[in-house]
């Protein structure tokens, strides 16, 4: 299984990252981003998000707590030569910045493989950081699930995963996904739009 986990974050880029192009492209359409706003990234990956918000004119900033992950990210910001893009190793349920300082915070497919308390405090730091006026945008899984091949193929990575990727995973579906999390943060949902047939949603929420 470590040696699965290991696999997965060598290959994301090649593997997982061009099936997620679309959702890239559409994450700063969808929420409504302009070129110099100031937008957060959290548990980035590789930073194929933050990239593309770069590629925009948005000052994107992305964070991860994996160093592989962001050896990635820093090595394709060069290639692309980013200047109004940063990348930083932080643990998102502490991020090192001050209360309201980014228009956004997105988190793409980073909240369902978390236990429930740190995918609470992931989404509270979040939070913290945006500006009242601001908005936060989520991108995972759909609950329930749809039913389909492509959800089917899902599941079977996320158990693969197994340990605590695969209990968190489990732990989301059953407390009702995204909707659980607006609900505890008292976030109103201002839009939402369906993705990959229906696998995975993306909501646009602002602080009540």
């Amino acid at each position: 299984m470590i040696r699965f986990q290991a696999m997965l974050i060598f290959n994301y880029e090649t593997l997982i990252d061009p099936l997620l192009t679309d959702i890239r492209k559409f994450t700063p359409e969808f929420s409504g981003m302009s070129p110099g706003d100031r937008v957060l990234d959290v548990c980035c990956g590789t930073g194929a998000q933050v990239l593309e918000y770069g590629r925009r004119g948005i000052i994107a900033t992305g964070v991860d707590i994996s160093p592989s992950m962001l050896k990635i990210a820093l090595r394709n910001k060069m290639k692309q030569k980013l200047e109004n893009v940063s990348f930083h190793l932080a643990d998102a349920t502490k991020l090192p910045f001050a209360s309201n300082r980014f228009d956004y915070a997105s988190v793409s497919l980073g909240l369902h493989d978390k236990g429930r308390l740190t995918r609470y405090r992931v989404v509270s730091e979040m939070r913290r950081v945006v500006k009242q006026d601001g908005a936060l945008i989520f991108i995972d899984y759909l609950v329930p699930p749809v039913n389909s091949i492509w959800a089917g193929l899902s599941r079977t990575v996320e158990f693969l995963a197994g340990g605590d990727h695969y209990k968190g995973f489990k732990d989301y579906i059953i407390s009702g996904g995204l909707e659980d999390i607006l609900k505890v943060h008292h976030l109103r949902e201002d839009e939402r739009s369906y993705l990959k047939s229906g696998l995975v949603v993306i909501i646009k929420a602002s602080i009540i």
